[in-house]
Parts: structure tokens; C-alpha cells; sequence
């Protein structure tokens, strides 16, 4: 080829970690176009906005776990059987579940703050729907429990994402900390609140804006791609695969605990069966107390230790939810075996054993935004929303109720035997929480490799080889 003819261009495919990556672009997009944006979003209104969504992030989870709360009444009300009652929780996380992909696919591609929005205003409608069931009417709560999953799915799905281009590195990490601090901590009434802040006050930052000024500059991809993308990350794959085996613990334990820890007192004789709603809620404020505080410990704790490792340990964000996961399981085995004997030290245990597990929440999201290219982390937060939930707490409530359900043909009288067979059901998830553990550490062998490729390719995404 002579000098003075063109050089052709082609675009750069950069191969990591056996992921190729061949969605990088040689032509610039028009200015006008959301990628090329400069970052408008002020340091003031990205804190504000992160208030807003750690705000309806705690109406979420307080709304996913009200039935929990007041389980007993609800079977005593409706006349349903432990299978029936975890079945509540199920429907909810499975449109949940479902939705979630369809949110994923949208938040990566149209205007987020809209999207959550409208998801906003179905799970208020629902919300407030349930409240007004009759008691023959049990398949109409079923019903909206199943719909108010779409507000969670919108939300759920696109937030963190949000955060991630407002702020990098360890204020992300920070930022993400207070947002998942409310899954633990986490009504209708505040939900209309929640719906004005998130018009008013969350910004909808070009994608990437945090890593790269003026946004990612990558090319508009398909659903398909993206999802294979994602398949060949062994770290997304991997840890979304322990947040599975985590999502089915948490689910199980936050639903039947305060039902278990009632009939663990009926059996010590310290108060009568319960026959009429409304029953006493006490356990469920002293587990929902325990809950909050070691939520809130944790999920600071988790967060300084991995600030402090991370950069003398590339892969510590990993071994610091394995390790979460693995020392929580023998405290949760410990709290189930005493509760026939001492409520008290069951209690200890469970503080423990959900400080432990609290460690993973806001590592777990920080994991998913370093090792995700921006224009796909929604996609990808979809994903793993669905699967975690698919395989984790969609069936863990019903699973747990089921197995129940299953012994009661060995006693169908004692209040003792029905304290028992829930008490063998709940066992099965100290065992799936070190299943979780090894899942986990699998993720710690390929998190630095996944990390720089993700870096790489936002880094370099406007680079052209001249060839000859």
C-alpha cells in the first residue's frame, strides 16, 4: 500500500478473559446524543438524589416483608396452612423476578428516572389494594401481592445503577452502602412521598458519566448480546450464584422466623397457642430490631473492611462475602437448635449470624458495577435479580412451609410437633449458606481479571487501529 492512500479503519475488538468485546464504535455519536453528554448532576444533587432512593429503597423492603410481620393473623384469618402462607412471599418475588429482565432491558436504554417512576405508582395502587381484601377474598391478596413486585422490579433493578454514575471508587462504595442498609432496616402513606422525591429531585446522569467524563460511547447492543456478555463474566456469574444462595437464606429466615420464635415459646410454656388474630406480634418487633441494628452494623462493617483490604487485595471484596456467608451458617444451626431451650441465646445467635451476613449487601453491588461495562449494568442487575430470586427466595418461603406441611401427618395435634417441624425445615439453611460461601470464593479467582477487562473496555472504547 502507498503512503498517500487511506488507511482503512476497523474497529478495535479486545479479547479478555475470554470475553470478546466487540461493540466498540469508530464513529463518534452526534452531541446530542445521551452517551456524549458532559455530566450536569452537581456534587449537592447526587447526594440528595442517593437520599431519595436510600429513602424508597427502605419503603421497598419494609413493604416485602410486612407480611412476614403479621403471619399468624393472616393464617388465622384466612385459614391457610405454613405451604399456603409462603406462598405469599412467592408470588411477590416471582413477578418480581420476571419483571425484573423486562426493567433491566429498558433502564439500559431509555430514560431511567421515568421508568421507576411508573413502577412507583403501580406499587402504590397495589400497596394500598391489599389492604382491603376480605377474608374470602384470599386470592385477591395473592393477586397484589403478585403486582406490587413491579414496583420493586422497577426500582430494584435501576437504582443502584444510578449511583454507580454518580460517583466511583470509594464513594461509590460508601454511597452503595447507605443504599442497601435498607434492605435490612426496610407504607403505603410514605410511598407518595417517595413518588414526588423521585420526580423532583433523581437526575438521570449519562451512563458511565462517573468512570468516564461525557458518558460510555458505546454502540447501542442487543438484548442478546448483552446476556452473552454476561455469561462469559465468571465473576458475574459466580457471585451472582452465591447472592442466590444469600437471597435464599435471607428470604426463608425473614419470613418464618418470628412464626418459629412463636412457637418456640408456645412450647416452653412461656405463651398459650394463638387460635384468634390478632396474635401477639412481639417477636416479630424483636427480630425486626435485631434485624435493623445488626443490618445497619453490618453493612458499615463489610464496607470498612473492604476499603481497607482493597487495595493490598485485589480479590477481597469476594473472600469478605465467603467468608460472610460461611461463619454466618453455624451461628444461624445454633440459634434453631436452641430455641426449644432459650429464646434469649437464639437471639444471640441470630444477631451474629445476620451481622455476618450483612457484610456482603453493599460489597455485592460494588462487585456487579466494577466488573459490568455501564451500558449493560442494568441488564445485568436484571439478571441476577432474577436468577437470585428465581432459585433463592422465590421458593425459599414455600419450600420452608412446604417440608412443614409435610410432617404434620406425623402429629396433626401438638403445638410441640408444630414448633418441630418447622424448626427441621428451617435447617436447610445454614446448609445452603455454605453452599453459598464456596460460591463466593469461586468469584475471588476471577475478579481482578474481570475488573481490569471492564476498565479496559470503558477506558478505551473510543480507540481506532490504523492498519496497513
Amino acid at each position: 500500500m502507498t503512503s498517500n492512500q487511506p488507511r482503512p479503519r476497523t474497529r478495535l475488538s479486545l479479547r479478555s478473559n475470554s470475553v470478546h468485546y466487540d461493540s466498540l464504535s469508530t464513529e463518534q455519536p452526534d452531541s446530542d446524543t445521551p452517551f456524549m453528554r458532559t455530566n450536569p448532576i452537581s456534587q449537592k444533587r447526587s447526594y440528595i438524589a442517593v437520599a431519595v432512593l436510600c429513602y424508597i429503597n427502605l419503603l421497598n423492603y419494609m413493604d416485602r416483608y410486612t407480611i412476614a410481620g403479621v403471619l399468624l393473623s393472616i393464617q388465622n384469618y384466612f385459614g391457610i396452612p405454613d405451604s399456603t402462607s409462603g406462598l405469599l412471599q412467592t408470588v411477590f418475588i416471582c413477578s418480581f423476578m420476571f419483571l425484573a429482565p423486562i426493567f433491566g432491558y429498558l433502564g439500559d436504554r431509555y430514560n431511567r428516572k421515568i421508568i421507576m417512576i411508573a413502577g412507583m405508582i403501580v406499587w402504590i395502587i397495589t400497596t394500598l389494594g391489599s389492604s382491603f381484601v376480605k377474608k374470602s377474598d384470599f386470592w385477591v391478596l395473592v393477586l397484589t401481592r403478585a403486582l406490587v413486585g413491579t414496583g420493586e422490579a422497577s426500582y430494584s433493578t435501576i437504582a443502584p445503577t444510578i449511583i454507580g454514575d454518580l460517583f466511583t471508587g470509594t464513594k461509590r462504595t460508601l454511597m452503595i452502602s447507605f443504599f442497601y442498609i435498607f434492605i435490612p432496616v426496610g407504607s403505603p402513606a410514605l410511598g407518595g412521598l417517595g413518588l414526588l422525591l423521585l420526580v423532583f429531585l433523581i437526575p438521570d446522569p449519562p451512563r458511565g458519566a462517573s468512570e468516564n467524563k461525557g458518558g460510555a460511547t458505546m454502540e447501542r447492543t442487543t438484548y442478546i448480546e448483552d446476556v452473552k456478555y454476561l455469561l462469559k463474566n465468571r465473576s458475574f456469574v459466580w457471585s451472582s450464584l452465591g447472592v442466590t444462595a444469600m437471597a435464599f437464606v435471607t428470604g426463608a429466615l425473614a419470613f418464618w422466623t418470628p412464626t418459629f420464635l412463636s412457637r418456640a415459646q408456645v412450647t416452653q410454656g412461656l405463651r398459650p397457642p394463638c387460635k384468634e388474630e390478632p396474635c401477639n406480634p412481639l417477636d416479630s418487633y424483636i427480630f425486626g430490631a435485631i434485624t435493623v441494628v445488626t443490618g445497619i452494623v453490618g453493612v458499615f462493617l463489610g464496607t470498612y473492611i473492604s476499603k481497607q483490604l482493597r487495595d493490598r487485595l485485589p480479590n477481597a471484596d469476594p473472600l469478605i462475602c465467603a467468608v460472610g456467608m460461611l461463619s454466618s451458617s453455624p451461628c444461624f444451626f445454633i440459634a434453631i437448635i436452641l430455641a426449644a431451650t432459650s429464646i434469649p441465646a437464639t437471639y444471640t445467635f441470630i444477631a451474629i449470624g445476620e451481622t455476618l451476613l450483612s457484610l456482603n449487601w453493599a460489597i455485592l453491588a460494588d462487585i456487579l458495577l466494577y466488573v459490568v461495562v455501564p451500558t449493560r449494568r442494568a441488564t445485568a442487575e436484571a439478571l441476577q435479580i432474577m436468577v437470585c430470586h428465581l432459585l433463592g427466595d422465590a421458593g425459599s418461603p414455600y419450600l420452608i412451609g412446604a417440608i412443614s406441611d409435610a410432617l404434620l401427618k406425623y402429629d396433626q395435634e401438638s403445638p410441640h410437633w408444630d414448633f418441630r417441624r418447622l424448626e427441621y425445615s428451617i435447617l436447610l439453611c445454614p446448609i445452603i449458606g455454605i453452599l453459598g460461601g464456596v460460591f463466593f470464593f469461586m468469584t475471588s479467582l476471577y475478579i481482578k481479571e474481570d475488573r481490569k477487562a471492564a476498565e479496559l473496555l470503558n477506558s478505551g472504547n473510543n480507540v481506532l487501529l490504523d492498519i496497513f
